[in-house]
């Protein structure tokens, strides 16, 4: 087993989601069941293996329960990370404007925390797949890269009869696969719509891309083992995405992503310059965002052997893997990505840490004005 030498001053806690996100001009987000606090244990297990300080609600946490080992989202849960010693949040959450992170920011800026995660103040963009794809593909070095697309709301029927099929119905505000739909027919893009707005406002239909996914973790600059210093935003490799069940990949807690997927090879790059070139507008993705934590970025093809669209841009900085009893098959894409560096889950968990950004700072960028 590798030897690591933790972090000089960092005390870490997890935060996992307590309730929904507040609905936005009717657009809303479900909730994933449990709030994140499987994958806040997974990451928290694998930092207090290797001697980072983890601060956690009881002083000997379970292995085997999840809870043991993160901290509620809301003021009371961040407030009592704090006052145990907390000077990192790891936001492994949904983060938006309304916050509790916002609400008590100035208190937290004054103690010194840092942030893992996205801007809150810019959540709502980032969460927003139809605008933030618009906006993105309208910036040089981005154009043609993202779907057409629609959003529908009551009374577009007449609009979107006129949408080409094959499409893919989502949410607005996705999470996962939780609720992505493929349709062929007018009849089946009427039951997924009457589907979806039970849950939001709107809905997003996006032209169905048929070729080859992958999906690329951009991370941000920093100082890092194997690597070394990264003054700029950078692409891990690129994995591959199989499997699909009519043109939709199953959530990883059906499927594990270690079954329906595999990091290309050094010669697969070379082979293919359409994947360098993919890396190349993710990391201009980040750029625009001024990501201070990894973002993952979804692309197909339209047709094998074309250029990649960017259809999904994930702002979560979502990691996990095995460790804890039970979670052997828990290795989250980000994960199977950086393995391919020479980062195994404990190391590529203390590098994300690595990038944890004084809250101040956090609050200052990728406002997408």
């Amino acid at each position: 087993m590798k030897s690591y030498i933790p972090l000089t001053g960092f005390r870490t806690a997890l935060l996992h989601q307590r309730a929904p996100v507040p609905t936005v001009n009717g657009v809303s987000k479900s909730m994933k069941p449990g709030g994140y606090a499987d994958g806040c244990a997974d990451i928290a297990y694998a930092l207090q293996s290797v001697g980072e300080t983890i601060v956690t609600p009881i002083s000997q946490p379970d292995p085997t329960k999840d809870l043991d080992w993160s901290f509620p989202d809301t003021v009371e849960g961040i407030l009592e990370a704090v006052k145990k010693g907390a000077n990192v949040l790891w936001a492994n959450t949904t983060l938006h404007s309304q916050h509790a992170i916002v609400q008590i920011q100035d208190e937290l800026i004054s103690k010194g925390v840092r942030l893992i995660g996205p801007n809150p103040l810019a959540a709502e963009r980032y969460d927003d797949k139809e605008w933030a794809n618009r906006w993105l593909a309208q910036q040089d070095g981005l154009r043609e890269s993202f779907p057409k697309s629609m959003l529908y709301k009551k009374g577009d029927e007449e609009k979107v009869a006129q949408f080409p099929l094959p499409a893919m119905a989502k949410p607005v505000k996705g999470r996962g696969s939780h609720g992505v739909t493929k349709v062929a027919t007018p009849d089946e893009i009427k039951g997924a719509l009457e589907v979806l707005l039970k849950e939001s406002d709107a809905v997003l239909i996006e032209e169905y891309l048929a070729g080859e996914e992958i999906t690329i973790t951009i991370m941000p600059p920093g100082n890092y083992t194997v690597v070394g210093e990264k003054k700029a935003h950078w692409a891990l490799p690129v994995v591959y995405r199989y499997d699909q069940i009519d043109g939709v990949l199953p959530w990883n807690g059906t499927v594990p992503v270690t079954d329906n997927s595999r990091v290309l090879t050094k010669e697969d790059h070379v082979a293919d310059p359409a994947y360098t070139t993919a890396q190349a507008q993710c990391v201009r993705v980040a750029q625009l965002w001024e990501a201070t934590a990894p973002i993952r970025i979804d692309c197909r093809r339209k047709v094998d052997g074309g250029p990649f669209i960017l259809f999904d841009v994930n702002a979560k900085p979502n990691a996990g893997g095995p460790g804890r009893p039970g979670r052997d098959k828990q290795a989250a894409l980000t994960t199977m990505s950086a393995e391919a560096i020479g980062w195994d889950w404990p190391e590529f968990a203390v590098n994300l840490l690595r990038t944890a950004t004084p809250l101040d700072q956090v609050l200052s960028q990728g406002r997408l004005v």
